[in-house]
């Protein structure tokens, strides 16, 4: 097992290094003059314009830029935005934020998911079974910015639940603009484990369990859900690294200061400094958890060995 993990970790080398130059390569490709965009209505004096594209190396092809980020980058320098802040303090700000928000939003797809998706498979062609296709299926089909301007005006204006933006209320901030994230993959996780549960339930070990007499809640809980995790807890890994970098219209939405949110403004900007660092953070982050993943599957199933 250590020899994988070292394995896939030194693998993460040259992914990330690829992601990183794909990103500063759409970034140079964007139109427009981001040093005229920071100047806003105000134009530069020419002497001032060509300091800033000298300070940030905008005057350099696209390779060489490239490979002064990678040589600031062996020192831990992921270089500042346009005002000068360092990249490595933006993240620090912002990423605490969106992983809270990120926690709160895979909670509930676990815990939702699961539950509502082991009842069905259980009870499959019943009313909760077609409760939770129906409902799943609406889910998947609304667009989430729509949702979120429903959720925010009907549970947070109108009940008066929720608080409708910001951050200031603590945990409770979290809980609609966490579950609004969460909604699309909660629909998957529930089908998902539906569909396992209900496979399982017709297997041959289940069977033989049942004719030794052991009690269904013993039947279901150590038998069929754990062979049916496998692979609700490869989507639910995968999809952790996908909510940390998809937060992006549930936090404008609801004004949340995170990650998401710092790489639309820097994507507006064009200041492809914070769009490598943060997007790249987010590579190493999706390919951290798949190990992660990985690493489960000998626990969920003693079959499956790394050697």
């Amino acid at each position: 097992m250590g020899r994988y993990v070292a394995r896939r970790l030194l693998l993460t080398i040259p992914v990330l290094i690829g992601a990183s130059f794909l990103i500063f390569a759409m970034v140079y490709a964007l139109p427009g003059d981001p040093i005229r965009a920071l100047a806003g209505d105000r134009p530069l004096s020419p002497a001032v314009a060509a300091q800033l594209r000298a300070q940030f190396n905008l005057g350099d092809p696209l390779l060489v830029q490239y490979a002064k980020y990678l040589g600031n980058l062996t020192h831990l320098d992921l270089g500042t935005d346009f005002h000068n802040r360092p990249v490595l303090e933006i993240i620090s700000d912002r990423l605490p934020v969106t992983a809270k928000l990120t926690l709160v939003a895979v909670f509930f797809e676990a815990v939702i998911g699961l539950v509502a998706g082991v009842f069905a498979g259980i009870r499959r062609n019943g009313y909760f079974d077609n409760l939770v296709l129906v409902s799943t299926t609406l889910i998947i089909s609304i667009p989430i910015l729509v949702l979120a301007f429903l959720s925010q005006y009907i549970f947070g204006l109108k009940l008066g639940w929720f608080p409708i933006a910001g951050i200031t209320e603590g945990w409770y901030s979290y809980l609609l603009p966490g579950l609004v994230l969460a909604s699309g993959s909660l629909a998957y996780v529930a089908r998902l484990t539906r569909t396992s549960v209900a496979e399982n339930m017709r297997a041959d070990y289940v069977r033989t369990a049942r004719a030794k007499g052991l009690p269904h809640r013993t039947v279901i809980m150590r038998h069929t859900l754990r062979n049916s995790l496998i692979p609700v807890v490869t989507f639910i890994g995968a999809d952790i690294g996908a909510l940390l970098g998809g937060a992006i219209v549930t936090e404008a939405v609801f004004n949340i200061p995170g990650i998401g949110r710092a790489v639309f403004d820097a994507v507006r900007g064009q200041e492809g400094a914070v769009v490598v660092g943060i997007v790249t953070l987010m590579v190493f982050f999706f390919i951290f958890f798949n190990l992660v993943v990985d690493v489960l599957y000998a626990v969920l199933d003693p079959r499956i060995r790394y050697d």
